[in-house]
């Protein structure tokens, strides 16, 4: 059994501690730029204990965000990104950039069409959406390496390729998203093309100097959706092409069934209150029950599905999903995880891995209410905490 608080190795990168402040968009970049809101941020979670912090999100083109005031990877970006590194670092923790394309989870109706693998309508944008040629695929690969190098330019010591949540790649790795008959669809294999070319061409660009991590969906909860049976084999493909130096294994799709990643309280009326579109208020208070679906919330709930994973990888695995004590942290490190991600405790209590270090039985003060969730549109937060 590892120790989570003592200093571990991540593929180059020297790490303090175990424990990965999880990506979650901050909701802190109006120009789409760092601001110093961002900076304190991560410097609190930082100053806090953690060994790592994760910026999201990282866009590796504009028209890959989630909305137009998100972080995109270019030139301009980099002195803010490079002030955000060097505050981190000041406090004693490593920093990640979560690099990825958004694709059918994009507002295109803010900026560009969303690039989706197949055509649909966006429920988002509520418009076609862009399905790309082999060229246009090409392109988005070198976006990924490219945006590797700018974070490497700006002082990062890692990144993280989003593979999950219904995102771009994720969605060619969904046969229910993803009905092409090019060498980027049909069978498992093409579907899991794009992200071990994504992930091939990150690696050539940063590997060894940067570690590069992949956020991997384990499944997407929907029916017709990735497997977990597929996400194996998809995973192993990654151990085996040896382009990653850990995976962080999640579920659920942003694009179908958020809460499948979440677990807790849904915020049904929150987030309806909190869409910019009237169209989607509306259709998000008519379909709530059924997109915000509800799952109980326990410690450590994607345990019993990496499980599996752990069983047949040998490569470095994060346990994401219910971290936010002691007793779940020793029972992953216990169990053979060499990481765990934490996300809404920290947003609770961002000193949470200094407390759990010297409280051993420290409690998890996060209610799982997911109210944070409906403020990633204005400054993402824990309204518990910040109610008193």
């Amino acid at each position: 059994m590892e120790d989570a608080f003592a200093p571990a190795r991540l593929g180059p990168v020297d790490l303090r501690n175990r424990i990965v402040k999880a990506a979650t968009f901050e909701g802190r970049t109006p120009e789409a730029l760092v601001t110093d809101d961002l900076i304190d941020f991560h410097t609190e979670f930082a100053r806090g204990g953690v060994g790592m912090t994760t910026v999201a999100y990282c866009a590796v083109a504009p028209e890959g965000r989630t909305e137009r005031r998100q972080l995109w990877m270019r030139p301009e970006a980099v002195p803010g990104l490079r002030r955000l590194t060097d505050a981190v670092h000041a406090e004693g923790a490593a920093i990640s950039a979560q690099l990825g394309h958004a694709g059918p989870v994009a507002d295109g109706a803010q900026h560009r069409r969303p690039v989706t693998p197949s055509r649909m309508i966006s429920p988002l944008a509520l418009r076609p959406t862009l399905r790309p040629d082999v060229t246009h695929i090409r392109a988005l690969v070198r976006a990924h390496a490219d945006a590797a190098l700018l974070a490497e330019e700006a002082g990062f010591d890692a990144v993280e390729l989003h593979f999950g949540h219904n995102y771009l790649i994720s969605a060619f790795l969904s046969p229910l998203l993803n009905r092409r008959r090019d060498a980027y669809g049909g069978d498992l294999a093409g579907r899991a093309r794009l992200a071990r070319e994504v992930a091939e061409a990150v690696r050539g660009a940063v590997g060894g100097r940067l570690a590069v991590t992949a956020k991997l969906n384990m499944t997407d909860g929907v029916p017709g959706g990735l497997s977990p049976d597929d996400a194996l084999r998809t995973a192993r493909w990654l151990e085996s092409d040896g382009t990653l130096d850990a995976l962080e294994l999640t579920a659920g799709s942003s694009l179908l069934n958020p809460m499948y990643l979440f677990h807790g309280t849904p915020p049904r009326r929150e987030f309806a209150a909190a869409f910019p579109s009237p169209a989607l208020r509306v259709g998000l208070r008519a379909a709530g029950p059924v997109f915000l679906r509800e799952y109980p919330y326990r410690p450590a709930y994607l345990l019993g599905l990496a499980r599996r994973f752990r069983a047949a990888l040998t490569m470095p695995l994060v346990l994401l999903g219910g971290i936010a004590e002691r007793a779940a942290v020793d029972r992953a490190m216990a169990e053979g995880f060499e990481f765990v991600a934490m996300g809404r405790g920290l947003l609770r209590t961002p000193d949470l891995v200094r407390r759990m270090r010297e409280n051993p039985v420290e409690p998890d003060r996060c209610t799982h209410c997911n109210l944070c969730m409906p403020t990633i549109y204005t400054r993402t937060h824990c309204p518990v905490a910040e109610a008193g």
